[in-house]
């Protein structure tokens, strides 16, 4: 297997800290070791998130192709698209985004605060389109890349969550290769990984890159789209291409890719009572802020299935804490008492 061969453009600082986290541990009766890999931490551009290393892998096709704009989709709340707006900035482009409505969530200042607010102070054109949630590919977007065109504009179109772009799992093939050189600093290798998956590219490139040593099926998905066919078949599409493109030498198989269905409800970036206790949970323990709509969820997955012995005892557990902290603000009222 070989990412090297592929260009990335450096827009995170580096390896992310490995965090153990010993009081919500502790918290779970330390039936497991848990730890943090912190790529909520892994920038200066607009508070990083798991979205910038996929980013690294495009700006390269980015540059080379002449664009002047990037046109991408998510949720008004969506860190993606904070995301796109800054690596934009960063390079001196325009940027256009399409924020459809894929949350039934009606705070007051929903649309106004957090990801979408840092997303129009860099400069970004936030077009919100009154469409439903959907990880596939949207009208909404093709319009938006046929304006750019023909206002005389050179687009880069970029998918949601950069997953079905063809370089979009990249980025976490070198997340597995980043965890197992600090698995040889650690002295030790860890026995499951718990990752949120929505549209999916973070935990496909996971998948294959944790592949190389076996361990596919350590890879915890804990799906937060409550689409969970569409999903896993995503996820399978962008599993297989990305194992062709960095030549894994072998094809994944079904029962390696494992996403868990449980924690989704009620719906796409609305929170349970559970997610809230969770997000809590995280805070009080360890001031780990998680957020409402991805990381909540798979931080109330794991201290379920921590509970309910899904991990032998004594399991060392990383947490991938892929960012979207700036989402909360849109949930001010949820946590306006903590």
């Amino acid at each position: 297997m070989n990412l090297s061969k592929f260009e990335r453009y450096p827009l995170t600082f580096g390896p992310t800290a490995i965090e153990p986290l010993p009081r919500l541990s502790a918290a779970l009766d330390d039936k497991v070791e848990i730890f943090a890999k912190r790529d909520d931490c892994n920038s200066g551009l607009a508070l990083g998130g798991n979205k910038l290393r996929k980013m690294e892998y495009l700006v390269p096709d980015i540059l080379a192709s002449g664009a002047d704009t990037l046109v991408s989709i998510g949720g008004v709340q969506s860190n993606h698209t904070r995301m796109v707006a800054a690596v934009a900035a960063k390079l001196g482009l325009k940027c256009s985004l399409v924020q459809e409505s894929w949350v039934p969530h009606d705070d007051a200042v929903y649309d106004r605060v957090g990801n979408i607010l840092l997303t129009r102070l860099m400069g970004a054109e936030s077009r919100l389109v009154d469409e439903g949630f959907d990880i596939g590919i949207r009208t909404s977007w093709e319009q938006a890349i046929q304006d750019v065109k023909d206002a005389g504009g050179t687009p880069y179109a970029i998918p949601a969550g950069a997953s079905m772009h063809k370089l979009g799992g990249l980025g976490y093939v070198g997340f597995a290769e980043e965890v197992r050189e600090q698995e040889r600093d650690l002295g030790f290798s860890f026995d499951y990984i718990v990752v949120c998956v929505v549209t999916g590219s973070t935990q496909a490139g996971m998948i294959v890159g944790f592949a190389a040593d076996d361990r596919a099926d350590r890879v915890i998905g804990i799906d937060a789209s409550g689409t969970l066919d569409q999903t896993r078949a995503q996820v399978r599409s962008i599993v297989d291409s990305t194992a062709d493109l960095v030549g894994l030498g072998r094809a994944v198989r079904d029962d390696e890719i494992i996403i868990n269905p449980d924690y989704a409800y009620p719906a796409y970036g609305v929170p349970s009572n559970e997610t809230n206790e969770a997000i809590r949970l995280a805070a009080r323990t360890e001031a780990m802020i998680t957020d409402p709509v991805y990381e909540g969820k798979s931080m109330q997955g794991m201290i379920d299935l921590v509970k309910k012995d899904f991990f032998p005892t004594g399991s060392k557990v990383l947490y991938a804490h892929l960012g979207g902290a700036p989402a909360l603000n849109g949930y001010s009222y949820t946590y306006r008492n903590g």
